[in-house]
């Protein structure tokens, strides 16, 4: 996991590239042998469209700058895509739960027991939350 909690409080007075998101990604990459390649779904933080596209970016799993790129077309990100993102809806269909309930989804989307919107198998998927001045991530990884 990593997780990472900056100054100043007003996070929207900051650069959107110096977020707390971008230590966070960094930390957990360093505690673990996993790389952004290893990752077969992620649920992602998404309070404002926006924080989706930051966290792809902090989180190694496309280029800074490139997030739009990445997920133009949608289908990149859909369910049968090479990274299925936000696989529940995300907050937009849940409810603003500050990324709780993604913990529940990676959980099932890596047991196989997501139903109606389960990806490919996979071993690994990574949840975010937060990411202005405090942020957390963490993998999971099914053994």
């Amino acid at each position: 996991m990593g997780a990472a909690l900056n100054q100043p409080w007003s996070w929207d007075q900051i650069s959107l590239t110096k977020m707390a998101a971008f230590d966070v990604g960094e930390m957990m990459w360093a505690r673990t042998d996993y790389t952004p390649q290893d990752v077969g779904s992620a649920q992602l933080y998404d309070s404002f469209s926006i924080w989706t596209m930051i966290w792809l970016e902090a989180l190694g799993l496309c280029p800074v700058g490139g997030s739009g790129a990445f997920v133009e077309g949608g289908t990149r990100i859909a369910l049968d895509g090479s990274l299925p993102i936000n696989t529940n809806g995300g907050q937009l269909s849940g409810g603003r739960t500050h990324g709780l309930g993604y913990v529940h989804e990676a959980c099932l989307q890596l047991w196989g027991r997501a139903e109606g919107r389960q990806t490919r198998e996979h071993r690994v998927s990574t949840v975010a939350a937060g990411g202005g001045p405090l942020g957390g991530n963490l993998l999971l990884v099914r053994e």
